[in-house]
């Protein structure tokens, strides 16, 4: 497997587990009985793995001289 396919194939992982910490965190919200820790912990991650996508992202995108 390739660098480029690695990366492209961690990305589709890390979107999925951004979209699934997206929908725990909007259930708990609407519940109204959440633990604020845990809501905090998992506004991190979410935080978290948007870097990460970003910076993936940045690595699939080539060089270009000024």
């Amino acid at each position: 497997m390739s660098d480029v396919q690695h990366i492209e194939r961690r990305l589709i992982e890390l979107d999925v587990e951004h979209r699934d910490l997206d929908a725990v965190i909007e259930l708990l919200t609407l519940d109204g009985h959440y633990d604020e820790l845990q809501l905090r912990r998992l506004k991190k991650r979410k935080l978290q793995l948007k870097d990460h996508i970003t910076l993936l992202k940045m690595q699939l995108v080539p060089d270009v001289p000024a």
